[in-house]
């Protein structure tokens, strides 16, 4: 396993890989590595010649300096994590190698509303961010294909429109989300979870597992107002929102015969931990972003 640090050293090693004929699988990530990111890079290995993993703490999607500052660093752990499950090149640059000073790399995009559904109230502006380092890894890699982890659908969804809008080259895998023993989605974030937050964490894979359950017994409107005070019931959570939406929009539906594509989207403050997760209810059959 290689670490690159610069643009100049990955791709002239991507263009060497390329010329032998070679197909490159890319998951972009932001370090603090757990096993749902080594189901990104295992599907990778499945479905390519070379795994490339990024490891950068993107700063343009972070609404506060503080949570910037705060977020884990830990490359040389990562670092064990990936060359133990095979992942080929890890690319680790800093800030001035992927935003240099004199490259515009901001995109500009209309989402078409994507962006303003859900996470993007409470987080304005995350996914302008999101799009544009992916869009300048996806430059910097020129991979035949992205992993990305249903967990984080939302941010897939927009990352796919951005992909589709410029008519890149590289095919969209998304990995289903990877659960602790208790139902729990893992996250970087759960190793700051106090005992009694982590237990009751659980809850939230209940609640989906119901709602998914009910579909056809209740209304949207009538299982996101359960599942709301369900949430809002535990000790120490807050949820922000529980939303039954158009995968496709990610606007509120509110029958789900209305669209073949509907995925229940979560978030909930476990104490000071915000935890997303979420649940497809129903999904076409010939939907081939999914890795199965």
């Amino acid at each position: 396993m290689k670490t690159i640090t610069t643009v100049a050293g990955l791709q002239s090693e991507i263009s060497k890989l390329k010329a032998k004929g070679k197909k490159v699988g890319f998951a972009p990530t932001m370090g603090a590595l757990h096993q749902g990111h080594m189901s990104l890079m295992q599907a990778s290995n499945d479905e390519n010649d070379i795994t490339v993993c990024s490891v950068f703490v993107n700063p343009t999607q972070f609404n506060e300096k503080t949570d910037l500052d705060k977020y884990p660093r830990t490359l040389a752990a990562d670092e064990k994590l990936l060359k133990k499950n095979g992942v080929d090149i890890v690319f680790a640059p800093t800030t001035e190698e992927v935003y240099p000073k004199k490259l515009k790399t901001e995109l500009n995009l209309d989402f078409k509303g994507l962006d303003k559904e859900m996470e993007g109230e409470f987080r304005p502006g995350h996914f302008a961010g999101v799009a544009q380092v992916v869009k300048r890894l996806l430059d910097i890699v020129t991979p035949d294909a992205i992993y990305m982890g249903q967990k984080d659908f939302q941010q897939f969804t927009l990352v796919k429109y951005m992909m589709d809008h410029f008519h890149l080259d590289t095919k969209m895998r998304v990995i289903p989300i990877v659960r602790e023993s208790s139902g729990l989605a893992m996250s970087s974030r759960n190793v700051r979870l106090t005992p009694e937050n982590r237990a009751n964490a659980q809850e939230i894979h209940r609640v989906l597992k119901y709602v998914k359950r009910n579909k056809y017994k209740r209304s949207p409107d009538e299982l996101e107002s359960y599942a709301m005070e369900r949430l809002a019931s535990i000790k120490n959570f807050r949820p922000e929102y529980f939303t039954i939406a158009d995968a496709r929009t990610l606007r509120q539906t509110d029958d789900l015969q209305d669209s073949d594509y509907v995925v229940a989207c979560t978030a909930v403050w476990a104490g000071e931990v915000r935890l997303i997760d979420n649940m497809i209810l129903k999904k076409p059959r010939n939907l081939k972003i999914f890795v199965r």
